[in-house]
């Protein structure tokens, strides 16, 4: 059975309708905001899932066929698929048949159509322009100049624990490696002080004016810079969302040469000037004590319960009392319940609907914390680029609070 032409006008009256599920076949950076193919309007449409087409070229049979249960498409309801032009759509007819399902439309008038009628309602990311895609990327490398740094232009980051051995095997051209054992310190790896802070910002050639991209090849990693530099007073901060593995995938060149940063001797502002971003265990602990705070554990559920630390260096088991629990999956370190099959950012409607449920919503004041901060810092950036004020990391996490045997742990199933 060939699908079904669905119009603009009907589409419009199936919008709240639960027995229709929505999928954008798009790139998630058009998803997300980014205008990719000249549309009027960037984002998606109210409702839709983000689901690219270029998963089921990458995922295996299995892996595909969970994946579209997960986001809900299943037999007993009819999928309209849309996304640039009807052709695209025709591709996923003979997957979705496969699986089962039967009542299938197409929008083929296309997003540039949707978008382009303004009186049609569109959503997107709040701050999608923080999350970077390949081909912008690519169009900064390759436009800039030489000397782009000591124009104020944009200066790019590889960031990494240690890793720079990776950096010299192949980075993005023009990136510097940022190395993240530089500004934590030990025995909490928390971040380091805030002078000596301000000292490696300089060095790196960074002001409260400058834009810095970043990118690695852990994720968590290059969240923890972010909200490190935004801690301190980096005004535009971006990730480039699904890091080196995208960057690769999208076939741009890499080089071996290692770049070296063009100190600057001032930042132009206090360090840290958003102090409500990253805060200590005092400070924690009085969040504790307030109605409309929440206090998130973005660990895995093994550690949230007790079960393990989840660090061969913590010895203690189990929680802050009063903590929730911010995921939806049982790996202990790697966020893949917060990210797409490709590592790009899962869709934000997801994360907010999974949090929602846990009572974690932005009319409160959001702490996230996890071990020793990694995985807080990659929750917290996605809040962040949802929109959401009144977030921050309890820097010290389970490491720091642990260590004190004063310190009350709760452990089990709340």
């Amino acid at each position: 059975m060939a699908p079904k032409i669905i119009s603009t006008e009907e589409l419009l009256t199936q919008l709240d309708n639960p027995a229709f599920i929505l999928l954008d076949i798009r790139p998630s950076a058009a998803y997300n905001g980014w205008k990719l193919e000249d549309e009027v309007r960037g984002g998606h449409i109210p409702g839709a899932v983000n689901f690219p087409l270029s998963w089921a070229l990458e995922l295996s049979e299995a892996k595909w066929m969970a994946l579209l249960q997960s986001k809900g498409v299943v037999p007993e309801k009819s999928v309209v698929s849309y996304g640039y032009k009807g052709a695209d759509s025709s591709a996923l007819v003979k997957i979705l048949r496969e699986v089962g399902i039967r009542s299938i439309f197409i929008y083929e008038a296309g997003l540039q159509t949707w978008a382009a009628n303004a009186s049609l309602p569109m959503d997107h990311l709040a701050n999608y322009e923080k999350l970077v895609h390949t081909a912008w990327l690519q169009k900064l490398v390759s436009s800039r100049m030489p000397d782009y740094r000591a124009d104020s232009k944009p200066i790019i980051f590889e960031v990494s624990y240690d890793g720079f051995e990776d950096y010299k095997n192949g980075h993005v051209p023009g990136a510097i490696h940022f190395d993240l054992a530089s500004i934590e310190s030990s025995p909490t790896w928390n971040i380091c002080s805030d002078s000596d802070l301000l000292q490696f910002l300089l060095t790196q050639g960074i002001n409260c004016s400058s834009m810095v991209i970043l990118y690695g090849r852990d994720p968590m990693a290059t969240a923890r810079a972010a909200c490190i530099l935004m801690y301190a007073g980096v005004e535009d901060v971006r990730i480039l969302d699904g890091g080196f593995e995208a960057w690769v995938k999208a076939g741009y060149a890499l080089e071996n040469r290692e770049q070296h940063p063009l100190p600057v001797e001032v930042f132009d502002r206090s360090v840290p000037s958003h102090p409500e971003y990253i805060i200590d265990i005092d400070t924690t602990k009085s969040l504790l004590a307030i109605d409309q705070s929440v206090l998130v554990s973005v660990r895995s559920w093994a550690e949230y319960i007790g079960k393990t630390s989840g660090y061969d260096f913590i010895k203690p088991k189990g929680r802050i009392p009063g903590a929730v629990w911010g995921r939806s999956g049982s790996d202990p370190h790697h966020m893949q319940d917060y990210r797409n099959p490709d590592n790009t950012m899962r869709s934000f409607h997801e994360i907010a609907s999974n949090w929602q449920q846990a009572g974690i919503t932005p009319d409160k004041r959001i702490t996230f914390y996890c071990g020793t901060g990694w995985r807080a810092s990659e929750a917290f950036f996605y809040a962040y680029l949802m929109g959401w004020e009144h977030i921050s990391i309890f820097d010290g996490g389970w490491l720091e609070w642990s260590q004190d045997a004063s310190n009350p742990i709760s452990s089990g199933i709340p």
